[in-house]
């Protein structure tokens, strides 16, 4: 067969070592022609290519980012745009697509299967926000870098007196912020899913101060929102898939805990350092089991589906199950866990 790849959305660590498994496994024993699409749907759009071996492969393990580049570029806001990736597949010989990404990029698999593609999906969003898998990779680099840099912000808190208010990646959803936070033994974790109260943040605080504490990690999520009305917010652009781009809650949290606290506050936010580099053993191990999954879905002719960890197993599940709703923090983790230690 002659199976293409694609990697769309924002990069996340682990992806390099997905591309190499579905390789390996598609060349050595499938005997596969392997055919990557550069830069997401954009490179299916303007047939884009560049040809995948094992020896192009070696030592994309532990490489960060991807190597077929990314866009967010989403083909049916395009004239004629769905159409054009289906012609172009065809001209290009393509008998199985494998698309490696998240809600957006997968949204567009799942309308190109039902229009006929042969296409597997494979779950790729550093956010761990998609629904019908456990988990997906690049996620456990992110909340262990941005856990380091909490351990490293508390000495610095200590050393100054100071609340440090740290901002790290999570739109819809609080993963990174919720558990980085619960490693990192955060004062505060704001989250997407739990809209805030600033002066029941700033009351805890205090607590902690009149207690001897006399300094306080707090850890928010980009897409952390407070109750309405209790303190300012921003709109900003939207990107292809509709999305708000964001970031700066960090910034304007800080300078509420400071006027309402008179506590000094230091804002550190991590944005694109949580994606790069280096993944995890975890991650790395994870991806490449996605890899390989995904390779034998293509040839037991599994289109429309995707590769998912459930109950430690790699299983298949529709496309449609896994976009369009996005995977929450666990009320249980959040209120019965990481709140204990709040204040």
């Amino acid at each position: 067969m002659r199976v293409g790849l694609l990697t769309g959305g924002g990069d996340c660590p682990g992806l390099n070592a997905v591309i190499r498994a579905v390789v390996r496994k598609g060349e050595r024993h499938y005997g596969d022609e392997l055919v990557g699409f550069l830069d997401g749907w954009k490179g299916v759009l303007e047939r884009r290519t560049m040809p995948l071996d094992v020896e192009r492969c070696r030592g994309l393990l532990p490489r960060g980012g991807t190597i077929l580049g990314t866009t967010r570029t989403n083909p049916y806001k395009l004239d004629g745009g769905s159409q054009k990736v289906l012609d172009n597949l065809r001209a290009e010989g393509i008998d199985g697509l494998i698309a490696i990404g998240g809600d957006d990029t997968l949204g567009v698999a799942e309308k190109l299967a039902r229009e006929g593609l042969v296409v597997v999906g494979v779950p790729k969003t550093i956010d761990n926000d998609l629904s019908a898998t456990e988990v997906t990779f690049g996620f456990d680099t992110a909340v262990q870098i941005a856990s380091d840099a909490i351990d490293r912000l508390h000495t610095t808190a200590e050393s100054h007196d100071r609340v440090m208010v740290v901002e790290v990646m999570g739109r819809h959803a609080g993963w990174i912020a919720t558990q980085a936070g619960i490693a990192g033994g955060a004062a505060e974790i704001l989250i997407p899913e739990e809209p805030f109260d600033i002066d029941a943040v700033c009351a805890r605080l205090k607590g902690r101060h009149d207690r001897g504490r006399y300094a306080s990690l707090v850890v928010v999520a980009e897409g952390a929102a407070p109750v309405e009305g209790t303190m300012e917010t921003q709109s900003g652009e939207l990107d292809a898939f509709g999305h708000v781009r964001l970031g700066g809650i960090a910034n304007r949290v800080a300078r509420e805990i400071e006027e309402r606290t008179g506590f000094e506050t230091r804002v550190t936010i991590l944005g694109h350092i949580q994606r790069g580099g280096t993944p995890t053993a975890f991650d790395r191990i994870l991806a490449t089991r996605f890899g390989v999954a995904a390779i034998d879905a293509v040839h037991d002719g599994a289109a429309g589906q995707m590769v998912a960890l459930q109950a430690g197993q790699i299983v298949r599940v529709p496309l449609g199950d896994a976009v369009g709703k996005s995977k929450t923090v666990d009320p249980d983790l959040y209120h019965g866990v990481a709140e204990v230690f709040f204040g």
